[in-house]
């Protein structure tokens, strides 16, 4: 049995097959453009592939009641040419197979619960920094839905007071983590590419001035076991040991824990899986929901 799995990403559609397993048997990946350019080439991916089901991990906000007219749609967008598309509909009439979908964070935690840095424990975070902030929570072996799904990038945010960037996000403007914090914020604010920054640059410690507030505030709501911090901004590994020891710093001796005060370089983690927890999420998320169907 054969089943097909998406990470649709802000920069990528990774697309691939997997056994019931998991394990890889295919996977390749295309640039996210429009629907018209990207969806096509994903389509002409799994045809023949005779797959069982699809399970998709992507970027939202996402319509994931199911009693709702616009399930499976993508909603409010940043990306305003995927505002209101239909990819689950889409892949169920061209595929004619079952469709399962959550968001791509949400997927990624799901991979690392399963298979990666959050293997062992029950309540987890994971927050991708990259082309845009995600968040994503699993508390008590469940994954938060709720009205909508987890928004942990659009927080508000109290702006560093030397800060003068007015920010990146369409919709919040310098308001919340992603319009101060998202890879694309960090460029625009020093006019400067994220590998041409040194590392020793003040926009990494600013940088974690605001993912550490972040975090304190999920931890403080979500009481998580383990934090995990991916994307394309955390591939600088500068930035751990500042977040790390800014989030000690904010807590200031409150949450008498072990885990935070005493072993938090094992605490707050980089995705074991790598770039590949969202297309093992969207796997899992699959593979389990075909299981029970």
């Amino acid at each position: 049995m054969k089943f097909g799995a998406i990470d649709a990403g802000g920069k990528r559609f990774i697309c691939g097959i997997t056994d019931e397993n998991g394990n890889t048997l295919e996977k390749t990946s295309f640039l996210t453009e429009t629907p018209d350019k990207t969806i096509p080439l994903v389509l002409d991916f799994f045809k023949d592939k005779e797959i069982s089901a699809l399970g998709i991990g992507c970027f939202g906000p996402l319509d994931l009641n199911p009693d709702s007219e616009t399930y499976g749609f993508i909603t409010s967008s940043p990306k305003k040419p995927w505002r209101n598309y239909n990819i689950v509909g889409t892949f169920k009439e061209k595929l004619g197979v079952p469709v399962f979908l959550d968001t791509n964070i949400n997927a990624g935690l799901l991979g690392e619960t399963t298979w990666g840095a959050a293997k062992n424990v029950k309540n987890a975070i994971y927050l991708t920094i990259g082309n845009g902030i995600g968040g994503a929570a699993i508390v008590e072996n469940k994954l938060i839905h709720g009205l909508i799904h987890p928004e942990m990038g659009h927080i508000f945010v109290n702006r560093h007071p030397r800060d003068k960037f007015t920010g990146n996000c369409p919709f919040h403007g310098g308001n919340c983590l992603e319009g101060m914090a998202s890879g694309p914020a960090i460029e625009k604010r020093w006019n400067l590419p994220l590998e041409k920054l040194s590392s020793d640059h003040p926009a990494w410690h600013l940088e974690a001035y605001y993912i550490a507030h972040a975090i304190v505030n999920y931890i403080l709501v979500l009481s998580p076991e383990k934090i995990i911090l991916g994307g394309d901004v955390m591939k600088y590994k500068q930035l751990f040991p500042i977040i790390r020891k800014s989030v000690i710093n904010l807590l200031n001796g409150y949450l008498q824990n072990k885990f935070i005060f005493n072993d938090i370089e094992n605490y707050i983690v980089a995705p074991d899986l790598g770039e590949n927890s969202g297309f093992f999420g969207a796997a899992t998320l699959c593979i389990k929901n075909f299981k029970q169907k």
